[in-house]
């Protein structure tokens, strides 16, 4: 399966009565292996998840830690962007020029990297360590 079919597959799983805007997103780890993961909302509106976060704890959980690859597809008219707490989340296991692939279900898609959608991103080069 590709990472833009996983994301599609996902997106329909995606928990969305408030909004209607469902979200799939998918990352390529180190090992070649694909996670995938949905947007989870929650009538307490800062409670709910986004599909990146989803789709960066399955690949935590399964013992890896580096993104070689992203998608994210939505029935936008445009490809959507990762919010910007995604943007830093993705950031934390991916380096700059990971290639990132925002899609529409109808087929638009826009190709970017990690670097561009986080520039002067923080990371533990901040801490002084």
């Amino acid at each position: 399966m590709s990472l833009i079919d996983a994301a599609r597959r996902v997106r329909e799983a995606a928990y969305a009565p408030y909004s209607g805007f469902k979200v799939g997103a998918a990352v390529r780890g180190a090992s070649g292996a694909i996670y995938a993961g949905c947007n989870v909302e929650n009538v307490a509106y800062p409670e709910g998840t986004c599909a990146e976060a989803g789709a960066i704890a399955r690949m935590v959980a399964a013992g890896e830690t580096v993104i070689t690859e992203v998608c994210v597809i939505s029935a936008s008219a445009q490809p959507a962007p990762p919010c910007g707490g995604c943007r830093q989340k993705l950031a934390e296991f991916a380096r700059s020029d990971t290639p990132v692939l925002l899609a529409t279900l109808d087929g638009k898609s826009v190709t970017t990297t990690v670097g561009e959608l986080l520039p002067g991103r923080f990371d533990v080069g901040h801490l002084g360590r």
